[in-house]
């Protein structure tokens, strides 16, 4: 596509085109040439938008975390039903199964993005972090309606669920891990805290 022709909705087809290549590739795969390419656009419209690359990125795992939003408040909605492995095995699945584990091997691979992301989140890896969030809150409220045991530390549960799943999802050569591992994982971690499974 010739340069100067407008485009619509620009960033999230330069956005969609990065997932697409950090999923099939990863992070070394990812670059500004590769992200026109893929999103069939000329080199430019990317450098119109954005400063430089770092600052592409930035903005792309921003996005990214933003759309953990609609995972979180789905997760909180299931406190009470089903059981608690069950809900944080699904929601784990779910985000692990995105491109979650790739945007953190990208952010891990680009010392330039990792500064650009400091201005954001002083301490701690996006998505990681918002996970974290994300499964605290789940676990505070199931701990509220007494299907937690109420000692249950949900400081240390909370990140320790999330490490333990990012290790079973980062090994990209056997692929995604089963529900049942998932699952066994889970259960592991969070072992006799549960009152209701």
């Amino acid at each position: 596509m010739p340069t100067g022709v407008a485009i619509r909705a620009a960033r999230e087809r330069l956005f969609a085109a990065a997932e697409r290549i950090l999923a099939r590739e990863g992070p070394s795969g990812l670059t500004s040439r590769a992200v026109t390419v893929e999103a069939l656009v000329a080199k430019g419209v990317l450098h119109r938008h954005f400063t430089d690359f770092d600052a592409f990125l930035a903005e792309f795992v921003l996005d990214r975390v933003e759309r953990m939003d609609a995972d979180a408040a789905a997760l909180r909605e299931r406190a009470g039903t089903g059981t608690v492995v069950d809900n944080l095995t699904e929601s784990i699945t779910a985000l692990f199964g995105s491109v979650a584990v790739s945007v953190v091997a990208l952010i891990t691979f680009r010392d330039g993005l990792r500064e650009r992301l400091r201005e954001t989140y002083p301490a701690g890896i996006p998505v990681l972090t918002d996970a974290v969030g994300v499964i605290a809150e789940y676990l505070d409220a199931e701990r509220t309606l007494g299907r937690l045991a109420p000692e249950a530390e949900i400081d240390a549960l909370a990140p320790t669920l999330i490490g333990a799943s990012h290790l079973l999802f980062a090994d990209r050569t056997t692929g995604q891990p089963t529900a049942d591992a998932v699952r066994r994982t889970v259960a592991t971690v969070i072992g006799d805290k549960v009152l209701s499974r």
